[in-house]
């Protein structure tokens, strides 16, 4: 393959530790959730890559390196022939750990500009499609975590308090509201202590289902008196570190 002169790049950031996104170029499971049902890999130098696009259309190729967590090398071609035939193509996928997760650095190296300008807008999809098939395994507990969030906002012990957060917030963790502009932890536990004072018996909880996208989640609450009556409601957007841990937080809120 050494006529391959023309090249595509592509860099993203995907929000998970290289050894998470790893996972999906060595188990045919994860590989098929990424490229479509039916699709696999054989994560071995010599092992057959097959991709079976939404569209029926079918991507053939040979693993030629594998270096866990960080490098993934194979063949790609199309079975039909068109555009390019099987073996026509070398693509290269390289992670690096990154504070946000991994970056992610793709080569795609063709014969000729023509076959690598096709591919341009495909590999822009594919690696969106990518980096949301990583995050819903990533943060497959975002729910769990934004639950344990709201309760801790209720609890009276402050240690209890400090382990509950701690637990599912990152040391840096900012949090804005019409009355909070917190960062840090030790912040946002002296904030939660006063609203505990001056706000007796106010409890949180969620009020329907997380909608989270690559490590973004949107989250709607209300707030509740002892009596159960609903004192505010509002929505919160959440960011999710790429150890599943509340990075950021943002709460919209109205009283009722």
């Amino acid at each position: 393959m050494n006529d391959l002169t023309h090249r595509l790049d592509r860099i993203v950031t995907i929000q998970a530790a290289p050894e998470t996104v790893f996972r999906f170029f060595e188990d045919s499971e994860r590989w098929a959730r990424w490229w479509g049902e039916g699709s696999t890999i054989d994560a071995r130098p010599g092992g057959k890559v097959y991709i079976r696009h939404s569209n029926g259309v079918e991507t053939v190729g040979e693993v030629l390196e594998v270096e866990p967590p960080r490098r993934l090398v194979f063949t790609y071609g199309y079975a039909s022939g068109e555009p390019i035939p099987p073996g026509a193509s070398r693509v290269t996928i390289l992670l690096k750990p990154d504070a946000a997760g991994t970056r992610l650095h793709l080569v795609h190296e063709f014969a000729d500009a023509a076959a690598r300008d096709l591919h341009v807008q495909g590999w822009r999809f594919q690696l969106s499609i990518f980096g949301n098939v990583v995050a819903d395994e990533n943060f497959a507990g975002a729910e769990q975590v934004v639950d344990r969030w709201y309760a801790a906002w209720a609890i009276a012990d402050e240690g209890a308090r400090r382990a509950a957060f701690e637990s599912i917030a990152g040391a840096a963790i900012s949090f804005r509201d019409r009355y909070s502009l917190l960062d840090g932890i030790d912040d946002l536990l002296a904030h939660v202590a006063a609203g505990q004072r001056f706000m007796p018996g106010i409890g949180l909880q969620r009020a329907g289902a997380v909608r989270q996208c690559q490590g973004s989640a949107l989250v709607d609450w209300v707030a509740k008196s002892a009596d159960g009556a609903e004192r505010m409601a509002g929505t919160s957007w959440f960011r999710f570190g790429p150890d599943g841990k509340v990075a950021a937080a943002t709460s919209f809120g109205r009283w009722r």
